[in-house]
This record gives C-alpha cells, sequence and structure tokens, in this order.
C-alpha cells in the first residue's frame, strides 16, 4: 500500500514530455548545482565569521557527515529502484542505477538545515531548509527520486540531529578550538577572526 502511495505520488510530481523548458532547467540547476551552497555557507561561517559562527560551521559538518553515514548504511541494508531502474515515469538527468533511498542530496540539504537552526545559526538554517525543499521536489520531478526517498532523507537527518546535538553541547566548543588551531597553521594566509 504504502508504494503504491508512492508510485502515485511520485508520477504527480514527475515532469512530462511538454513539460516547459525553463521549469525543466530550473529543476536541473536545483537538483544538480544548489548543492555547492553548503560548502561554501560553511566556509564563510568558518573564515568570515567568529568563534561561535564557527562551532555553528564544525556542528553542521559534523552532523552531515553522521547523517550521510546514517543514510550510507540504510542503503547498505535496504535496496530500493530509483524510477526509472522500474521504469516509471520520465526521466531528466542521468543518474547511476544505485539504491534511491534514503536520498544523500536530502539528507544532506536536511540534515544541515536542523542542524544550523539548532545551533542558532536561523537564517543560514532557514535558508538551507527553504532550498532542501527545492532541491526535493527536483529530483523527484526529473525522475531520479520517489517522494519516500526524500521523507527517508528527513527522517535521516532528525535522527542524525537528535545523536549529534547533546554530544556538541558537551565536547563542541573543545572541536571548535582544535580545528581552529590546525585551520591556522594550514590556512596561515587567511587568519582566523576573534
Amino acid at each position: 500500500m504504502l508504494e503504491s502511495l508512492n508510485k502515485e505520488w511520485f508520477l504527480s510530481v514527475n515532469a512530462v514530455p511538454g513539460t516547459p523548458d525553463g521549469l525543466i532547467e530550473l529543476a536541473k540547476f536545483c537538483a544538480q548545482y544548489t548543492l555547492y551552497l553548503i560548502p561554501a555557507l560553511l566556509l564563510g561561517l568558518w573564515f568570515l565569521g567568529d568563534k561561535y559562527n564557527r562551532n555553528q560551521a564544525l556542528a553542521c559538518a559534523i552532523t552531515a557527515l553522521v547523517a550521510l553515514g546514517l543514510g550510507a548504511l540504510c542503503s547498505k541494508f535496504y535496496f530500493h529502484p530509483r524510477p526509472f531502474m522500474i521504469p516509471l515515469g520520465h526521466t531528466w538527468i542521468f543518474h547511476a542505477a544505485d539504491t534511491s533511498f534514503p536520498s544523500d542530496h536530502g539528507t544532506l540539504f536536511f540534515s544541515a538545515g536542523i542542524a544550523l537552526m539548532l545551533h542558532r545559526a536561523r537564517a543560514a538554517g532557514g535558508f538551507l531548509l527553504v532550498v532542501s525543499l527545492f532541491v526535493a521536489w527536483s529530483r523527484v520531478f526529473l525522475g531520479v527520486h520517489f517522494p519516500f526517498d526524500m521523507l527517508g532523507a528527513l527522517l535521516v537527518a532528525i535522527i542524525a540531529n537528535t545523536l549529534v546535538f547533546p554530544v556538541w553541547e558537551k565536547y563542541g566548543g573543545s572541536a571548535t578550538t582544535l580545528c581552529e588551531s590546525v585551520s591556522n597553521k594550514l590556512f596561515f594566509k587567511f587568519p582566523l577572526k576573534g
């Protein structure tokens, strides 16, 4: 029953022939190029912000890595074919024929956005969460993911944040200080503020 709902929902979102080219191009941009926003945002927080911002950036990066690790574990134990592997709907971008659940893109965006919100970087976190909705839509729209892949990504992101946040509250300051020291040695031409 859930799989049937997943397929129906997918078909209601998936682009069909005759969809305006501009909408396809917007979806391709969201699906493939917004990924660069996360490292750009975190590097900006790290190099242009103060110690508090660096703490936020590092917490976000670690949470995202934990979330991607949890997603990889899910993929290892549960294989779900992508829509074009069944085949179902229309595919508008190339993707390897691997498991679709949970979405790596969704996991990354949701976990980063939630982490920044939890660590009081509300503008950056809110921005990433809004972008994550476009990313989730675009990857279903373009035929490389099912909607439940995105719901699974959100669930993995919530679990990762639940695991990392209390540990970070206790040890995050020390981890940030250590990483600042390493950063100052590696990037001595770009000294950190504060």
